[in-house]
């Protein structure tokens, strides 16, 4: 079976992409999930405000008379070329595409880490942008600004495929895309799935909700990638977020997307899910009569099915009126 795709500008053998997170922070790992079939890897974030974090705790335990820009710039070199270092020896080690990805709080982040990736051999470059908005000043409007400037600059300064990792929290998901693709974004991750807060009850602390996602969370990714696939078929779109076996994956592809990113499955189970997704969706694709995986891409997006309401309706009334 034919289960090569197209991802923002890359050929991939197969649509299984592992999503950036400390599953992809080593090369013996990332040779590791080659070896089970992943179409590409994206390496773990490198986040410009845990730098940041890194420079304060040197600098609450070092001497008062050390300089402050010195510490801030050690550690950020040294972070930024154990990064680079991470792109070059998985670039050496690996023949799948290798997508470096990054979160800055600075303008200027954006672009300097962008620039130097690039250099350092990766095939791609995903932008992991989230800003948690409680300004009540502040306009919803500029949000989307903000996300536009950031593609844009990045976009000028350098000639990777550029990927836009995108939260759910946005009131027009479809104008969003719209946005950054025509800032110069090549493809989508939807959806970035962030740190969830918890209440212990006992001790009365803030803590850490569950980190993985689950089956639940499969709906609003395939509601999204089928309604962005069919208003906006020239932008690649990775679904991401409740992709837990070979089946969510298929039904993702038939929604519209170009790959899948998955990391919570690997965590369960380990990179044997990605031989088993691939071996069962051949088996699928054997049986319903396709010969490759451009036969049944988009099949089932908005733009594909009869009733493209369905992927709008919001409301559970027609489904459980009947209920008490």
């Amino acid at each position: 079976m034919e289960l090569r795709t197209s991802y923002a500008g890359l050929r991939l053998r197969n649509p299984i992409i592992v999503g950036s997170s400390g599953l992809t922070s080593q090369v013996e790992r990332i040779k590791e999930y080659e070896k089970a079939g992943a179409g590409a890897v994206v390496l773990k974030s490198l986040f410009e405000e845990q730098i940041e974090m890194e420079g304060d705790t040197l600098l609450r335990n070092a001497d008062s008379t050390v300089a402050e820009d010195y510490v801030y710039e050690y550690v950020r070199t040294n972070r930024t070329e154990d990064y680079l270092s991470l792109i070059e020896r998985a670039k050496d080690a690996c023949s799948i595409p290798v997508i470096g990805s990054i979160n800055c709080f600075r303008a200027s982040g954006w672009v300097d880490f962008a620039r130097r990736i690039e250099l350092a051999g990766a095939d791609a470059l995903e932008l992991n942008i989230y800003f948690l908005e409680t300004d009540i000043a502040r306009l919803v409007a500029s949000e989307g600004e903000l996300y536009g400037e950031i593609v844009r600059r990045v976009r000028d300064a350098v000639k990777l495929p550029l990927i836009v990792k995108l939260g759910k929290a946005f009131g027009n998901i479809p104008a969003m895309v719209d946005l950054l693709s025509a800032n110069g974004a090549n493809g989508v991750v939807l959806f970035n799935r962030f740190f969830r807060p918890d209440i212990n009850i006992n001790t009365m602390q803030i803590v850490s909700g569950d980190v993985f996602s689950n089956h639940s969370e499969l709906g609003d990714t395939l509601r999204w990638t089928a309604i962005v696939s069919g208003k906006y078929p020239g932008i690649s779109i990775a679904a991401s977020t409740g992709v837990h076996d070979w089946e969510d994956v298929i039904k993702c592809l038939l929604a519209g997307a170009s790959a899948v990113q998955i990391t919570s499955a690997i965590y369960m189970h380990g990179s044997e899910i990605i031989s088993q997704m691939l071996r069962c969706m051949e088996e699928w694709m054997s049986h319903s009569h396709y010969e490759a995986l451009s036969d049944f891409k988009g099949a089932l997006n908005y733009a594909r099915i009869k009733n493209p309401a369905m992927y709008e309706r919001a409301q559970f009334m027609k489904y459980f009126s009947n209920r008490d």
